[in-house]
Parts: C-alpha cells; sequence; structure tokens
C-alpha cells in the first residue's frame, strides 16, 4: 500500500491524531485503569475488523495509540520502489474508528499531549557508523535501515528513540592540532601525573593539572610557570609553619612542634 504524503494525511481531518516522526500519534485521557483496559478491548476489536492495529501503551489517566503501515511502499523520482514504514490509508481509516470509539466511551483526545523524541548524528559516512550505533543503542544489527531506505537506526520494540544521520564534510583535524598536544605533553614533567598521598597533595610544590601549559586557563610558558608555581608553593609552606604560642603549656607544645616537623619541606620543580 502506498505512503501517505503530508498533505493527503492533513487533508485527512483526524482532529485526535497528530503526524509525528513516521506515525500517527493520539492520546485519549482515561478516569481509571478500569475505563482504560475497555476502550483499549474495543480499539482491538474495531483492529480486528479492519485488518490492521496501532501500537498501544497505558498509564495513569490515559491511553496512547500510535499508527503505522510497516510496509508502506514509497516511489522515487526515478521509479525505484522501496518498503518504509509511515501512516497508509489504512492507518487514516483505523484512526478515525478509533476516534468513534472514543466518542462512544466518553473519552476526550489530547493531541497536544503526544510527543516523539528522535536522535540526530551529522556524518560524512552514516555506512560506516551505522553497525555501531545499531549495536550500541538496540543490540540488533538490523535496526540499521530497518523500515527505511537510509541508515537510520531503529528499534523494533520503540524501547529507544530513532537516529538518523545528517549529512557534514570530511574533515581532518590541522597538523598543528598535535603538534602543540605533543608539545604540552613534552613540556609537562611526568612527575606531575603520578599519585600522591594526601599529605603529599596538601604539601607538595609538585605542579597539578590546572598549572599544566595544556590548560585553558594557563598562558604561561616554561620558566615563568615553574617559578609562579614554586611561589605559590612557598607563600603555602610559610602560611603552614607553626609557631607555638608563649602561652602554651609545655605538652602542647611539643604536640605542635611534632605537627611541624612531621611536615615534608616543599619540592621545587628543576629549572
Amino acid at each position: 500500500m502506498d505512503m501517505l504524503t503530508g498533505d493527503q494525511i492533513a487533508q485527512a481531518g483526524l482532529a485526535d491524531w497528530r503526524k509525528l516522526a513516521q506515525a500517527l500519534h493520539s492520546r485519549y485521557l482515561t478516569p481509571d485503569f478500569g475505563a482504560g483496559a475497555r476502550f483499549v478491548v474495543a480499539v482491538g476489536e474495531a483492529g480486528d475488523e479492519l485488518g490492521h492495529h496501532p501500537g498501544v501503551s497505558m498509564g495513569p489517566g490515559y491511553v496512547d495509540l500510535r499508527l503505522v503501515t510497516d510496509d508502506a511502499v514509497y516511489r522515487a523520482d526515478d521509479g525505484t520502489e522501496y518498503v518504509v514504514q509511515w501512516p497508509t490509508q489504512q492507518d487514516v481509516d483505523l484512526a478515525r474508528r478509533i476516534s468513534e470509539v472514543a466518542a462512544e466511551h466518553g473519552l476526550a483526545a489530547d493531541p497536544a499531549a503526544v510527543s516523539v523524541v528522535e536522535l540526530g548524528l551529522d556524518t560524512g559516512d552514516s555506512a560506516a557508523i551505522a553497525p555501531f550505533w545499531a549495536a550500541l543503542l538496540t543490540g540488533d544489527a538490523a535496526a540499521r535501515g530497518r523500515g527505511t531506505p537510509g541508515d537510520e537506526v531503529r528499534d523494533a520494540s520503540g524501547r529507544v528513540p530513532n537516529l538518523w544521520f545528517g549529512d557534514a564534510p570530511t574533515t581532518r583535524a590541522p597538523a598543528s592540532a598535535s603538534t602543540s598536544r605533543s608539545t604540552c605533553r613534552a613540556r609537562w614533567p611526568a612527575s606531575a601525573s603520578r599519585r600522591r598521598s594526601p599529605r603529599e597533595a596538601r604539601s607538595s610544590t609538585t605542579a597539578s593539572h590546572r598549572d599544566s601549559p595544556c590548560s585553558p586557563t594557563r598562558t604561561a610558558t616554561g620558566g615563568a610557570l615553574r617559578r609562579r608555581t614554586a611561589g605559590r608553593a612557598a607563600g603555602r609552606a610559610a602560611a603552614r609553619r607553626l609557631t607555638p604560642p608563649a602561652d602554651l603549656t609545655d605538652r602542647t607544645r611539643r604536640v605542635v612542634e611534632r605537627r611541624g616537623a612531621a611536615r615534608r619541606p616543599p619540592v621545587t620543580l628543576a629549572a
């Protein structure tokens, strides 16, 4: 069965329904779970009469319905036919019948409440990355190209949003970028990356990540960076020196002196 165009769907006058992504969607408000269940049963019977059924999900106070034909026919300009997921006339016919069933049950539609989330990814080679995304999102390689002539990833059960690919030019990073990163690694001492104890972290003047010449907040180079780092470390070390006041007892004085002696002397970077 041929897929319908957007204009054809709009001209059908389906007030309870909205065309979102690849399907027709509607939400009907229910007073309780029992009313929603009875409505779903009636919708199933209507679907049996037409030989077509909607996707259904229920929640507190609502029933969501989704109509789409899995084997709609799309004809390209050159006459090539593709099997796609898209609304057809049977979806329009069933949508009208469901609206009648809802009226018989005294249920109101809330089409403004329906929504669909899709993911888009720009790439210069969708054929190369689509298998990876199909496996990552759905765990099923067949999700790639399901219901579409392209590489779009669609989960058959609707657990995750569809992923479509946009066109983007293939670009390569400039050579200067890798050179800059290599220079940063060469200028930055390997000792800065080793793990330190909490005491070392407080007292050592080994440069931290924020002092790295690779950091976007640091513009100083080599010698200037080392001098600035050493100056800050010296100031911190001076602030940490403990001089016992004269009015402390001998026992307290000994405790403070031991704590001061336990602190490691600062370690400065070689010029």
